[in-house]
């Protein structure tokens, strides 16, 4: 297939209608986005009761904002959470992660607290559950409830074949529960809780299973909430665990096949490793537009901190980085539904990749803020209670190194079978505003051993630089990223059988490291083409941002590229304020906002 091409059985491009007058699928995203956001209103309004001070205030106190459930509950937000099957609002996965964008710029606990906890749930049934299962589950959900997931045991943290907690055969039908979960979102607040159980006492996978427990109806003299747990970030979520001791639940509670615990839950962790990063592109979205506000208002050396040049850089470079953190989410949450089989690898990257993006990007944009860095309230109070939860994300059964060990067993496959031979991926993985299929949840694989996202960046280095120095600039860097994926190849080749397992030597998994940023690079140049194929959005189509991209992730992978053009510094910084006077998001999607 040729770079920029579509596949035989592509959806539309565009969403502008379904050919009978009702508004296409992007339509309806951004009609969404802008509803959620007009709803939770101005948050740099005081008198707004969800505006940043109130919502640290609530943090303070340790709770959710009242204010906020309530909102999302008038919103309907559960039924986001579920597929349009089933009578929900879940229609795209990338639609999904830019409704909840609008909740993270303001408040990650709100985010994790009142939703996304509940979704982390639900994929589990929407991918094995059947049709009682899926009925009952959106009937919650659509209903305003909550739902939780209960994957932890903490004395054998993300290997789950270890896990000891228990759902034992009755004798009369049915099983007993028996054992404990703990750091538990939303535990005692739940409806329902999706328990990952041990069904046998054989060792391996195939001794796990996945339950679907509903509140009512439990034996209460059997089962409890244990103590909430203080955190450090997301002071709001209530995280605690649960007990149980001879809990009896029907045979009915039993998702999927008995012993495929495992296999649901990895195929789950696809979806919402691909999801999550994406929606945490808010936080930064908001502290890059606070550091702007305080840059612009503030003078230093008799002059203001927005015409320092280091001050200038950071910011340049801290939209730079949302930019590449949206492209690698876009692909990611697009590959669900266009490149199932393939969709593992990515996902797990994505959830690897973005959180330390943005994260280093917050602690370069917290030196500039200098000293009201570290105030907790007032005007740039938001920025730290955002740098306290984002790390939360990185964190839990989906962690860093919970997500490279899912990439490193597939390195040495990819190099035998993929790279440098794959087709590259299909045009509208990048296209964030095209249309996209159902989710295909039966053909969520473990592994595929392709990958069509590096052939995008393989593929582009072929294609000659125009005669802009913006493009000869994008060129060179892109020959850099296919010699280190050359590298990565040979590396690959070499493991060890020993270092294709998640007990590999670090040397592994500083390959995964750098096997993820090339990932994001290529996601960033598959954006850029279609935008110039398609002439929609002139600033993607500019090659200027996607020269200042890939400059940084070369940067990151220990290179040492040639300067860039100044034209491309000036570029992103005039789009950094362009954006931040017009009240738009550091996205791809420029999305309004109010405030």
């Amino acid at each position: 297939m040729l770079i920029g091409t579509e596949p035989q059985d592509a959806p539309p491009a565009t969403g502008a209608g379904d050919g009978h007058g009702a508004p296409g699928q992007e339509a309806r995203a951004a009609a969404r986005v802008a509803e959620v956001d007009r709803r939770l209103g101005d948050p740099t309004d005081e008198a707004n009761e969800l505006s940043y001070a109130r919502l640290i205030e609530a943090d303070e106190a340790g709770e959710l904002s009242g204010a906020g459930e309530r909102a999302l509950g008038e919103l309907k937000l559960g039924a986001d959470f579920v597929p349009r099957a089933e009578s929900g609002g879940l229609e795209r996965l990338d639609t999904l992660v830019r409704v909840m964008r609008q909740v993270f710029r303001r408040d990650v606990s709100l985010g994790l607290g009142y939703g996304v906890t509940s979704f982390m749930a639900a994929v589990n049934v929407w991918a094995a559950g059947d049709a009682a299962q899926r009925a009952r589950l959106a009937r919650i959900l659509t209903g305003g409830g909550r739902i939780s997931v209960a994957y932890h045991e903490l004395a054998h943290g993300n290997d789950f074949v270890r896990n000891e907690f228990e759902a034992r055969p009755a004798d009369g039908g049915g099983y007993l529960l028996n054992g404990a979960k703990q750091v538990i979102n939303n535990a005692g607040r739940a409806d329902a809780w999706v328990l990952f159980s041990r069904t046998s006492p054989a060792p391996g996978s195939r001794s796990h299973s996945v339950l679907l427990v509903e509140r009512d109806g439990l034996d209460p003299d059997t089962w409890r909430v244990l103590p909430r747990y203080d955190s450090v970030g997301v002071r709001g979520c209530h995280l605690s665990g649960l007990r149980f001791d001879d809990t009896p639940v029907p045979a009915s509670a039993l998702v999927g096949e008995t012993g495929k615990g495992v296999e649901t839950a990895l195929r789950a962790f696809q979806i919402t490793r691909a999801a999550l990063p994406g929606m945490a592109v808010g936080t930064t979205d908001t502290a890059l537009r606070t550091v702007v506000r305080f840059a612009l208002g503030r003078r230093l050396y008799r002059t203001s901190v927005m015409e320092i040049p280091h001050a200038k850089a950071t910011l340049s470079g801290a939209f730079t980085d949302l930019l590449t953190c949206d492209s690698l989410s876009l692909a990611a949450t697009r590959a669900v539904h266009l490149l199932p089989e393939q969709a593992g690898v990515l996902a797990a990257a994505t959830k690897y990749l973005v959180p330390k993006l943005l994260t280093d990007a917050m602690r370069e944009l917290s030196i500039v803020l200098g000293a009201r860095f570290y105030v907790r309230d007032g005007e740039y109070g938001i920025f730290q209670k955002h740098l306290r939860d984002l790390p939360v994300l990185s964190l839990g059964h989906a962690g860093s190194a919970a997500c490279q060990a899912t990439i490193i067993p597939q390195l040495s496959r990819l190099a035998r079978r993929s790279w440098f031979s794959d087709q590259p991926a299909p045009a509208a993985l990048f296209r964030p505003r095209a249309d996209l299929p159902d989710i295909p949840y039966d053909r969520l694989t473990l592994a595929s051993g392709r990958d069509g996202l590096s052939a995008t960046l393989v593929a582009a280095a072929d294609i000659p630089p125009g005669a802009a120095p913006e493009e000869r600039a994008v060129h060179e860097l892109t020959l850099q990223l296919v010699d280190e994926l050359r590298q990565i190849q040979e590396a690959g080749r070499a493991l060890a059988p020993e270092d294709r397992t998640a007990l590999a030597r670090p040397a592994a998994f500083a390959l995964a490291d750098r096997y993820a940023v090339l990932l994001a690079a290529a996601s960033a140049i598959g954006v850029r083409q279609q935008a110039a194929r398609d002439g929609g959005d002139a600033f993607l189509a500019d090659p200027a941002w996607l020269a200042a991209a890939l400059h940084r992730l070369v940067r990151r992978l220990g290179r040492r590229p040639a300067e860039l053009p100044a034209s491309v510094d000036a570029r992103m910084h005039e789009e950094v304020l362009r954006r931040f006077h017009a009240r738009s998001g550091y996205d791809l999607y420029d999305t309004p906002l109010t405030g």
